[in-house]
């Protein structure tokens, strides 16, 4: 479905991409772990369109994402859930939420409906600014206004950071639901153990290169993962 082949990104004359490949599959959820600055971040934004890779390509269902523009790539359905939410701050929770929903001309009232049973206290303060949430009620709407566009793939970058040890695991069952109901997933995210329990895949990123892959279970079973990033 999405496929990464041998890109290299640059920040000025800092390489930090070297050729990295991934592949995700119809239906999967897919998790890119590795150290902070190892790209996993630099990976999301260049599939999605806001970096461009100096070599390699980019390929969605035949498209190649290689040269589009955002909106463009957004538009056939990859959409990204930002590190650090970025929600928009002064505007209402529903308002983020049609935001979310710009690029559709189709009735979202069935996918309001699915968001709203997702995280039912987002419906209780549709009418909230979306700046007075909390951080986990923000990064549910993150996620809920990724949602409101129809993803096909979601990238999410980082969903449990900073949030509270119960709130995390909602986060993580959410996504495993979300990923039920059809939707394809590339998650990157620092707890390495609650990203790969619920992964079918995995890529190990280091210092800009893929250095590992296989499957969830696998990696959470390897002794050089599980000393660099499971804390054992």
């Amino acid at each position: 479905m999405l496929r990464v082949e041998g890109i290299d990104v640059y920040y000025g004359v800092i390489r930090a991409l070297k050729e990295v490949s991934l592949t995700v599959n119809d239906g999967e959820i897919v998790t890119l772990i590795g150290a902070n600055g190892a790209g996993k971040t630099t990976t999301l934004r260049t599939i999605s369109g806001l970096l461009r890779p100096r070599k390699g390509r980019i390929i969605f269902n035949d498209h190649d994402l290689t040269k589009m523009a955002p909106h463009e790539i957004a538009s056939l359905g990859i959409l990204q859930v930002p590190e650090g939410r970025r929600v928009f701050g002064n505007l209402t929770v529903m308002e983020n939420l049609l935001m979310g929903a710009y690029l559709r001309k189709d009735d979202i009232s069935k996918d309001l409906e699915w968001v709203f049973t997702l995280f039912p206290r987002l419906k209780e303060r549709q009418k909230q600014k979306a700046g007075t949430l909390s951080g986990g009620e923000q990064q549910m709407l993150a996620i809920s206004r990724a949602l409101m566009g129809k993803p096909k793939v979601m990238l999410l970058d980082e969903p449990s950071l900073g949030l509270a040890p119960l709130l995390v695991l909602n986060i993580f069952e959410t996504i495993q639901e979300i990923n039920r109901q059809g939707v394809t997933i590339l998650l990157v995210e620092q707890n390495a153990y609650m990203a790969l329990q619920i992964a079918h895949r995995a890529y190990v990123i280091e210092t800009g290169r893929v250095v590992m892959e296989g499957t969830g279970k696998e990696l959470l079973n390897n002794e050089a993962v599980k000393k660099a990033y499971l804390g054992g």
